[in-house]
C-alpha cells in the first residue's frame, strides 16, 4: 500500500491537494495517507517575550488542529482513514524531513499556501521541496 504525505497549511489550494488525493485513492484503491502540517519556527519578536515551552506547544498544537480542520473534514466526509502529525520548523525542510523519517513512497501538496510570501507561479514551498525530496511529489493547482 501505497504511504502518502499530505502536507496541508488551510488554503484553498491545500484543500484542493486533498480533494485531488481523495479522487486517487477512489480510482486507484487504498493509500496510507498522513496529513501534516508544519508550524513555522518562532518569530523574533516571540522569543523577545520569552513565552513557556508549554505556551509555545500549545500554541502551536493549536494553530495546526485549525489549520488542518479543512483538510481532515475533507478527509472524514469521504471515508478515508488518515493520520494527523505535526511539525515545526522551516516548512519545506520539515516536509521533506517527515516524509523521510515516514518511509512516505510520495508527497501530494498544493503548489501555494497561506505563506506571507507569494510567487507568481509556484510558492517558494513547493519548489524547495521539489529540490529537496528524493521521492515523487504531485503539485495540485
Amino acid at each position: 500500500m501505497l504511504k502518502i504525505l499530505l502536507p496541508v497549511d488551510g488554503s484553498e489550494n491545500s484543500n484542493r491537494a486533498v480533494k485531488h488525493l481523495i479522487h486517487l485513492i477512489k480510482n486507484l484503491g487504498a493509500m496510507e495517507v498522513h496529513v501534516v502540517n508544519v508550524q513555522p519556527e518562532l518569530l523574533y519578536i516571540d522569543i523577545l517575550l520569552k513565552p513557556r515551552q508549554d505556551v509555545i506547544d500549545a500554541w502551536s498544537q493549536k494553530a495546526g488542529r485549525d489549520a488542518s480542520s479543512s483538510a481532515c473534514a475533507l478527509l472524514v466526509e469521504a471515508n478515508i482513514p488518515y493520520v494527523l502529525e505535526f511539525a515545526s520548523g522551516e516548512v519545506a525542510e520539515a516536509i521533506v524531513r517527515h516524509a523521510q523519517h515516514g518511509q512516505c513512497d510520495m508527497i501530494v501538496m498544493g503548489t501555494r499556501g497561506m505563506g506571507p510570501v507569494a510567487n507568481l507561479v509556484l510558492g517558494s514551498v513547493a519548489t524547495k521541496v521539489i529540490h529537496l525530496a528524493n521521492i515523487p511529489i504531485t503539485l495540485v493547482k
